[in-house]
């Protein structure tokens, strides 16, 4: 795991200099504390940070080049399967000169060149430079585990793992986009290609880019497909996944460093932990986050688990360091980021880092299994569709009538949200169940001028253009595509790699493995929900593997007391920054309606700390990233003042 970062001039004349790369890396070292290289060529230059996790020696230290010097290298990330591609690539008459999976890349381009990306089995993003063609190579992987930014221009195309590598250069505008910012108030993230940054982009999961003379080209390699389904008895079903997750975690163990385990005490953690546990020789290393509201709190399941396997346990309960924290999210993170768990998934991989270097998560397990409480409300909403659709809307109409006095009873309410609900298409109500901001929250929330300006912006319509491209045949598959396009790399996975990266700590997703998922999407739909129960087929496959109290518990999932932050330690903070001068100023809020979202929320008429928090984000990163005002953070936080960390290492011995 590192960061990388590199320049492209297409004008050959034009040198890339050391300096320029090496400024670049310089703000990438928590990327890749352990080293760094440069490496150069004319019009062109890579460089690397490295986080040392497999070949410990200098050796297979980055940029890498083939034996003659002839194909380059930067890369973050993992193929585990790369002792297999490196017997492959031996036999073919390829020399290698060290026991990296970087070094199994280079051959591999050689050997296969575009598609290489076919035989990895990993997580990765990396450019390759080709001196034979003038060929620049850059790839990310399937689901979008490692990310790869770039900027084109005039002049050339620049890359990093991170926007700030980029914005390093002086060419690269700091100007916000008006349309990724009307993206990330709907959606809570900026989904790919777009960023907050005029100019810059994501190269999207599953994608290649190749500059050649000044001309790029852009293509994908892998898609998700869920038809056709196998024909699998349910028991024959169950043996497999046991077998698959078994083989998904087993390849993440390897590592010449210590490894441990996230184990929030839901479902997909605990699987991890317990396949781990049953792989290795020595006790896993498990870490665990909580909060003192119990309604937030999972850590007795998690101990549950953790006795289970006698794990060597810690736990850190988040108190209150979020005004601590906030800013080097911020940072971190380069593009406003909405989900507010990024909070304790920054803090819990802080505690990690100091004991282990590489940590396995149970990342991906709901959007293979249909996890979340929305699947299940989406096919019961479904069912009113036998209702014909000009009928829901004049319900929906009907119901818009009723008396405030009505509307006050809950009753009412959820009458009245029902009928609104049904008379949606099915795109339009599945973003319902997801966006933060909706269309006419929005339109209420902007100023005139911001209003016209982001008017052809609709990010809704993403939704509607993901169940357009998916075989999907069932409903339930069609929405798990859409978060696997969505929901998944542009949140999920962003959270991770930032809060781990932050604190050079490499997380690795068994339940993201292509081939796992690959398996998981030719199930029946019915495997992973069914009457209102999502997880049918993995719970089923782990009874007995993990406590019953674990399996059987209705979902928390990984969230923060948000409300009660806004009306207590965010409350001063968010009244003072969101009211400014300098935020109104901005020109994208009605001073009114920003003020009655907060005046309601500190009195407790209307819960809108999710979208508080996206606006308070969205003003940092303003001061941060294009004021240019100092609220960068590099440096950990410190949690003897703001969290609590307890050890349960005794679990072990006492079980």
């Amino acid at each position: 795991m590192c960061g990388i970062a590199g320049k492209l001039y297409f004008d050959r004349e034009q040198t890339v200099t050391r300096e320029e790369l090496v400024q670049m890396a310089g703000t990438l070292v928590h990327r890749g504390p352990d080293g760094g290289g440069v490496w150069t060529e004319k019009n062109v230059g890579f460089a690397h940070r490295r986080l040392s996790i497999i070949d410990l020696r200098s050796v297979a230290n980055q940029p890498m080049s083939n034996e003659d010097g002839t194909v380059w290298v930067t890369f973050n990330g993992e193929i585990y399967n790369f002792q297999e591609l490196r017997t492959e690539l031996e036999k073919k008459g390829h020399i290698f000169k060290t026991q990296s999976d970087t070094e199994v890349i280079v051959h591999a381009y050689e050997e296969y060149g575009r598609h290489c990306l076919d035989r990895f089995r990993g997580m990765f993003a990396f450019a390759i430079w080709n001196t034979r063609t003038h060929t620049l190579f850059l790839a990310r992987d399937r689901v979008g585990k490692k990310p790869l930014f770039y900027f084109v221009n005039q002049r050339g195309i620049f890359f990093a793992s991170e926007i700030k590598a980029i914005l390093v250069d002086r060419s690269v505008p700091r100007e916000p986009s008006p349309e990724a910012i009307d993206h990330f108030l709907a959606l809570q993230y900026i989904p790919s290609p777009m960023t907050a940054f005029q100019g810059v982009k994501k190269l999207p999961p599953a994608h290649w880019l190749e500059a050649r003379d000044g001309h790029l080209e852009t293509g994908r390699y892998w898609k998700l497909h869920y038809a056709p389904k196998r024909i699998v008895s349910s028991q024959d079903a169950v043996a497999e996944l046991q077998w698959q997750l078994a083989e998904a975690v087993r390849l993440r163990l390897v590592s010449d460093v210590p490894l441990g385990a996230f184990l929030s005490g839901g479902v997909d953690s605990s699987a991890v932990v317990s396949y781990m546990a049953k792989a290795m020789s020595r006790p896993v290393r498990t870490f665990s986050v909580g909060f003192d509201d119990a309604t937030f709190d999972e850590r007795d399941f998690a101990r549950q688990v953790a006795e289970q396997y006698r794990t060597d346990h810690m736990e850190l309960v988040v108190k209150a360091p979020v005004k601590d924290i906030l800013p080097r999210l911020v940072w971190h993170y380069d593009e406003p980021f909405g989900d507010s768990s990024a909070v304790p998934s920054y803090a819990i991989a802080e505690l990690t880092r100091r004991h282990v270097t590489v940590v396995l998560n149970g990342d991906g397990g709901d959007e293979n299994f249909a996890g979340y409480s929305w699947y299940a409300q989406d096919n019961l909403i479904r069912r009113g569709e036998i209702v014909p659709l000009k009928l829901r809307r004049q319900l929906a109409g009907l119901s818009q009538s009723f008396p405030a006095t009505w509307r006050r009873w809950l009753p009412m309410r959820k009458i009245a949200r029902l009928a609104e609900v049904l008379a949606l298409a099915p795109a339009d109500r599945y973003a319902q169940w997801v966006c933060h901001f909706r269309p006419e929250e929005r339109q209420n929330l902007y100023a005139e001028n911001f209003r016209n300006v982001v008017s052809q912006s609709y990010p809704e319509e993403l939704f509607a253009e993901a169940f357009a491209q998916s075989d999907a045949q069932d409903w339930t598959d069609t929405m798990l595509n859409a978060d696997v396009a969505l929901y998944l790399p542009d949140d999920l996975l962003v959270k991770m790699d930032r809060a781990t990266m932050a604190h050079s700590l490499e997380a690795r997703s068994p339940f993201l493995d292509h081939v796992f998922m690959e398996f998981v999407a030719q199930m029946p739909a019915a495997f992973k929900l069914s009457r209102g129960q999502g997880k049918r087929l993995l719970k089923t496959a782990l009874r007995g593997i993990i406590p019953d109290s674990v399996l059987d518990r209705p979902k928390m999932g990984f969230s923060v007391p948000l409300a009660a932050w806004f009306r207590n330690d965010l409350r001063e903070l968010s009244h003072d920054l969101l009211l400014s001068p300098r935020s109104m100023q901005r020109g994208y809020f009605d001073p009114k309606s920003v003020a009655a979202l907060l005046r309601d929320h500190y009195e407790e008429r209307a819960n809108h700390a999710a979208g508080l928090w996206d606006l308070l984000v969205l003003e940092l990163w303003q001061r941060t990233f294009i004021d240019g005002e100092n609220l960068s953070f590099s440096k950990p936080v410190d949690t003897s003042t703001s969290t609590a960390v307890s050890s349960l290492k005794g679990l072990r011995d006492d079980t």
